[in-house]
């Protein structure tokens, strides 16, 4: 049996191991406190880097090695608190040496209980971490803590690879991010993460190579899954060295960031077309404002030439030419007006069901005018094709602008097709609506453009035949007008191989109206009616002016009201008013305003709408005539005739609905 002095010569013997294996440990302090937090033992580790003797600092307070603010916070007497209570005080922060110098340290606080349960002191290990190990140290540390660190993380994947590449061990982030399994991966080589494209160019190579130079890799690039889809990744490797300095692996982080990536590049797409649709807004708002004013100036200048001209029934054939110019120029303001609404998308549309092959054979001898002998015109259609739905006269203006562009790319002369086909565009397919389209097509073989000018093509103002032979308005009154009609511009061109100009137009579930249709119609709307009283309202004097002037002429009696407000002020005091023709932009009471506060008097009577800029309130749902401007006397005549005829020796106007 072994005596009582055995047993105390053998604790006495394991209590001096037990010394000599603290004292030994020279990288971390490892001492006791007794319970109210004086310590009690010293080891050579808290001497080397606190910097006090044990003579010095057993029997002082262990809150003197924390900083003057820890200690007015009172965070030694919480951390022995805290090990009492919780059994454990862990923290990390900065501690102060006997210099005075600080150190940030890595502290473990453990109550050590007596048999009864009592709290004899407590255990204190300190650990210097202002110069963190190497990767070698991290690489040291236990399985056990590699497991519980790494594999609770799942948004990164975080594995090492050998010298040579293959993988070695696999985290649970790894599995749930490259759908691989840890007995499927280690082992394999990296670079299966990789596209055939990288691992043609040798970037799984490179990449090791730089991070063994330079000691890190990163990069964003495209890797695969194992089921083959790829996503955006976020890599960084990094060599990882032993204390030799010999490369002994690589420490590798993922991170998928394809969500991130997608929504930055919605978010770039998004502020670009904001940015392009404001600025859009912004040039289609002055271009519609110049636009009506200038048409209201052309009204003027139009009716009265027009009035002149009806009214020189004796004169010199000199007068009637400078006349006829005159009428001729305000027609190009008109026309140019027109251009520039388009491409606002303001102007006024009248959509009719278009035989597009006829309405190009009636533009041909137009055509072949507008590009002379050296080109020729050639045109391809199907003998079946449904009817496009759009205005038939801004699409011949549109044709004509396409033709004229294609004969400015040829100088030296070349031919242009003219073709058209039938488009089927399938749900949410594209940036027109599911359906079917027309898709008329203007080919020229001049010298096309580069994918610089293509891209600019249909801006606005943008043009490449110089100054003075262009208002850059072509194709942007073209790309609105296509816009506008539901349908879209298509651009094609290369250098040499001259421009392809498609416009796509809903395809009519009508019949197209044919010539002898129009006759009819034309002729019902030269009809003469009885003498009427018209109510006339525009807030600019000329063109209120001019409006009674060209209304007299025809031999009607002529109300005038400058504003909205004066209009209601005369229709209340006059019980013979017979149509209202008036302006639809005017400040207070707008032209539609006024027909709708008109028509709850007398729902009956006819109101014309006079404007050459589209802004009516969708709210308002008015079937009102409309009558553009800038406007002749023959175009008064045409709207009037359509709502009065004098055939049935009676007025009939037509209803507001």
């Amino acid at each position: 049996m072994t005596s009582d002095t055995d047993k105390k010569d053998v604790l006495g013997a394991d209590e001096g191991r037990f010394r000599l294996l603290v004292d030994s440990v020279l990288d971390y302090a490892i001492f006791m406190l007794e319970a109210d937090g004086t310590v009690a033992t010293w080891n050579r580790g808290a001497e080397r880097f606190k910097g006090y003797s044990e003579a010095e600092i057993v029997g002082r307070h262990f809150s003197t090695f924390y900083t003057d603010e820890d200690r007015a916070d009172g965070l030694p007497e919480r951390a022995l608190r805290t090990a009492r209570t919780e059994g454990r005080f862990e923290q990390e922060g900065w501690r102060v040496r006997k210099d005075g110098s600080r150190m940030w340290a890595h502290v473990v606080i453990d109550p050590i209980l007596g048999a009864g349960g009592d709290l004899l002191g407590y255990a204190k290990i300190t650990r210097d971490l202002t110069e963190r190990r190497s990767a070698q140290e991290a690489l040291g540390r236990s399985e056990d803590r590699f497991e519980i660190l790494v594999q609770g993380v799942r948004d990164y994947a975080i594995y090492m690879l050998d010298r040579d590449g293959r993988v070695t061990n696999w985290n649970t982030g790894a599995h749930h991010l490259k759908g691989y399994t840890e007995e499927e991966i280690v082992g394999q080589h990296f670079s299966r993460f990789y596209t055939d494209e990288d691992r043609g160019v040798g970037l799984p190579v490179r990449a090791l190579r730089i991070a063994a130079e330079e000691g890190r890799f990163e990069q964003e690039g495209w890797r695969v899954r194992k089921n083959g889809t790829r996503f955006w990744a976020h890599v960084i490797v990094d060599a990882i060295r032993n204390e030799a300095g010999e490369l002994i692996g690589y420490a590798k982080v993922t991170r998928d960031l394809t969500e991130k990536r997608e929504a930055q590049i919605a978010l770039e797409q998004t502020r670009a077309a904001l940015a392009q649709a404001q600025k859009m807004e912004a040039i289609g708002q002055l271009t519609g404002g110049v636009a009506h004013d200038f048409n209201n100036l052309l009204a003027v200048i139009l009716g009265n030439l027009d009035l002149a001209r009806k009214r020189l029934s004796r004169g010199s054939g000199e007068i009637a030419a400078l006349i006829e110019n005159s009428i001729d120029a305000a027609r190009r303001g008109a026309s140019l007006t027109q251009r520039m609404l388009a491409f606002a998308r303001r102007q006024d549309l009248k959509s009719e069901a278009i035989d597009v092959p006829q309405l190009v054979h009636g533009m041909a001898h137009l055509l072949e005018h507008s590009v002379g002998p050296s080109i020729q015109i050639e045109t391809q259609f199907p003998l079946e094709l449904p009817a496009a739905r759009a205005d038939s006269n801004q699409l011949e203006l549109v044709i004509l602008n396409l033709v004229i562009n294609a004969r400015d790319a040829m100088p030296d002369g070349g031919s242009i097709t003219l073709s058209a086909r039938e488009e089927t565009v399938a749900a949410a397919d594209g940036p027109v609506a599911a359906g079917s389209y027309v898709a008329l097509v203007v080919k020229d073989t001049g010298h096309g453009m580069d994918a610089g000018t293509l891209e600019r093509a249909a801006e606005p103002f943008f043009t490449t035949k110089g100054v003075g032979r262009g208002t850059g308005l072509g194709l942007s009154m073209i790309h609105g007008f296509a816009e506008q009609s539901g349908g879209r511009l298509v651009l094609k061109s290369a250098p040499g191989e001259g421009t392809s100009a498609e416009i796509w137009l809903p395809a009519s579930s009508t019949a197209p109206v044919t010539a002898s249709d129009a006759g009819d119609h034309e002729s019902s709307s030269e009809t003469t009616v009885d003498r009427l009283t018209i109510l006339v309202v525009d807030d600019d004097g000329l063109v209120l002016t001019n409006t009674a002037t060209m209304l007299e002429d025809l031999g009607h009696d002529v109300l005038e009201a400058a504003s909205g407000e004066e209009a209601l002020h005369i229709f209340r005091q006059s019980n013979s008013i017979d149509l209202v023709i008036t302006d639809q932009v005017m400040p207070g009471i707008t032209g539609a305003e006024l027909a709708r506060k008109i028509h709850t008097i007398n729902p009956r009577l006819a109101v014309v709408l006079a404007s050459g800029f589209v802004e009516l309130p969708e709210q308002l749902e008015l079937n009102l005539p409309r009558l553009n401007k800038p406007f002749m006397q023959a175009d008064l005549a045409k709207v009037i005739a359509a709502l009065f005829s004098s055939s049935a020796g009676r007025r009939v106007a037509n209803a507001i609905e």
